[in-house]
């Protein structure tokens, strides 16, 4: 059994990646990549379906920083947590969220799921690696329908795909 201290440990362990979960979202909604930059450990990898990938902690706020030039206003809302320790400095995650996203002329409604990895640098939790998997999204105009069907992600200029995580059915 582990100490007091031990477990003490670990819920402000869990409470600083829940921290940096939040802090993420707000540097991206307020565009504040210098905040953001900070949420990344030097050489993280980041990865989101339909986008390039990233390497680094520069080449991370460099494509977010891009990928958000076309964009309006937006709202990242994290659900929830979820953090499995693998080590004292690294845990894995999946943070479970729902975005708003001010698209050319339209808001975008849509649910995402982050599979991270981090890892305690220089005294800070940090995001090591994070993919980026799409649930569904859509225009609010679509998202009456974005869940009953199979083609629920739905970015704009792009055809639509499956979603990242389709449902499984019986028979």
């Amino acid at each position: 059994m582990s100490t007091l201290e031990e477990r003490i440990g670990i819920l402000e362990d869990r409470a600083a990646i829940q921290d940096l979960v939040a802090v993420y979202f707000r540097a991206s909604d307020d565009d504040d990549y210098a905040l953001m930059a900070q949420c990344f450990t030097r050489n993280a990898r980041f990865e989101a379906s339909g986008f390039e990938d990233a390497a680094g902690r520069d080449g991370i706020v460099a494509l977010i920083k891009a990928a958000r030039a076309g964009m309006g206003q937006t709202v990242h809302t994290p659900n929830y947590v979820h953090i499995g320790f693998t080590g004292a400095d690294t845990a894995d995650g999946m943070v479970c969220a729902h975005l708003e996203l001010g698209l050319g002329e339209a808001t975008y409604f849509g649910a995402v799921r982050y599979i991270d990895r981090y890892e305690r640098e220089d005294g800070r939790w940090r995001i090591a690696v994070r993919a980026m998997k799409v649930v569904h999204i859509a225009p609010w105009s679509e998202a009456t329908s974005s869940l009953t069907t199979a083609l629920n992600v739905r970015w704009p200029g792009a055809d639509p795909l499956p979603s990242d995580f389709p449902r499984a059915r019986d028979g």
